[in-house]
């Protein structure tokens, strides 16, 4: 690749990395072609992007986009789901679609500008939705209230 072409993806990436919410890194080694499109089709339905980088752009794209410690994540064949609205919907994106396939594997992430390790990626992805934190704060602040109008009752 020309050097040009180089310095424009580089640039492309470090403005996805300073635009998203979070990223999240995975090996996609042993995936088909109809794995990779399918994994694909439910991120984009997700509004997220899947790219391919290769590592040492996405390291030159890091270092201009100051984030640390992305380097020791990049070995090997590595796959980006950026989102840019949700920063725990790719995390859970790919976890089911790694529980379902087994031949995904998360390997970390960087969530508003500071790299995670795979334990946090696995963890993000177990949280709740925020409709679903939303609701759990309703009903705790129902709650009392219920209560108290059941005993007046």
């Amino acid at each position: 690749m020309a050097r040009p072409e180089k310095e424009a993806i580089v640039a492309e990436v470090k403005d996805r990395f300073t635009r998203a919410k979070a990223v999240i890194l995975s090996d996609y080694r042993g995936l088909n072609v109809a794995e990779i499109t399918e994994l694909r089709k439910r991120l984009r339905e997700a509004g997220m992007e899947y790219k391919v980088v290769k590592n040492t752009l996405a390291t030159l794209a890091a270092r201009q986009a100051a984030i640390e410690g992305l380097e020791k994540y990049l070995v090997g064949p590595i796959a980006m789901a950026f989102s840019y609205e949700d920063p725990v919907a790719p995390a859970k994106v790919l976890a089911n679609f790694a529980r379902e396939f087994r031949k995904l594997e998360l390997k970390a992430g960087i969530l508003e500008g500071k790299v995670i390790g795979e334990a946090e990626v696995k963890a993000l992805a177990e949280l709740p939705s925020r409709e679903q934190l939303l609701a759990m704060v309703l009903g705790a602040l129902q709650a009392p209230l219920r209560g108290l109008a059941t005993v007046l009752a």
